[in-house]
């Protein structure tokens, strides 16, 4: 254990400015008010895509079907292929450490959501604060989520971010862009449908990721799990000399 000190100790810097980064992010928007800057760029972005559903008969269906539950499952299975592709690579041993990666990304998902709703903010989604509105879901007849009486933090986007945080953790820089891009095609049609502001992403869920994803990913804490977990599930392998 002694060998993980100097890791704990060179990464303590990036780890306490990832945290200042993400207080100094969400101190600069809360309180949320209807007013300034964080706001007018809310508002800005939310009409931009409101009002181009409005014009666009393709673009309103392209909203009403990336915010249908069924394309969540599309989410999942665009993480899926991404860890089989490492999967199938892998050892017999290396598999069984992504299978377990798995379960600790979750659990932290879980963990850092959980966190995210302790904080002081409750706010209903865009097309429920402007009363002039389009909602997607009554015009095209499909069921979508085009708003929320909570919206904050964004969950989805949030999770997303911890899955690409743990592709660079395990995986690289390559995975990290793909798990990005992966974020960017399943996080975005949210805020375009007007379920999210584009704060309860930019703000919310990136701040809790900078405060709390670095405690487990920078430190020795996931490793840590991943080998506990992999010591006491069953399946595991054992060489007898």
């Amino acid at each position: 254990m002694k060998i993980q000190t100097p890791m704990i100790k060179s990464r303590l810097p990036a780890i306490l400015l990832l945290n200042l980064a993400g207080a100094v992010l969400f101190l600069s928007w809360y309180p949320p008010a209807k007013t300034g800057f964080w706001f007018t760029l809310d508002a800005g972005i939310f009409y931009f895509f409101n009002h181009l559903a409005a014009a666009s008969h393709s673009f309103l269906w392209f909203l009403a079907i990336t915010n249908n539950r069924a394309f969540d499952g599309c989410s999942l299975l665009a993480m899926g292929l991404l860890l089989l592709w490492y999967w199938r690579k892998a050892t017999p041993a290396g598999r069984r450490h992504i299978f377990i990666m798995g379960v600790v990304m979750l659990l932290s998902a879980v963990v850092l959501n959980q966190l995210g709703h302790l904080l002081p903010v409750s706010r209903p989604s865009p097309t429920l604060t402007f009363e002039d509105s389009l909602r997607v879901g009554k015009i095209t007849g499909i069921s979508t989520k085009d708003a929320s009486t909570d919206s904050f933090p964004g969950d989805h986007g949030m999770m997303l971010l911890i899955f690409a945080g743990f592709m660079w953790r395990y995986f690289g820089g390559k995975a990290f862009a793909l798990g990005l891009l992966i974020f960017c095609v399943f996080a975005l049609p949210r805020m375009m449908i007007g379920a999210h502001w584009f704060t309860d992403i930019a703000v919310g869920s990136l701040s809790i990721i900078f405060v709390g994803l670095p405690w487990i990913l920078l430190t020795p804490l996931s490793d840590k799990i991943i080998t506990w977990l992999n010591n006491h599930l069953p399946g595991k392998k054992t060489t007898s000399s």
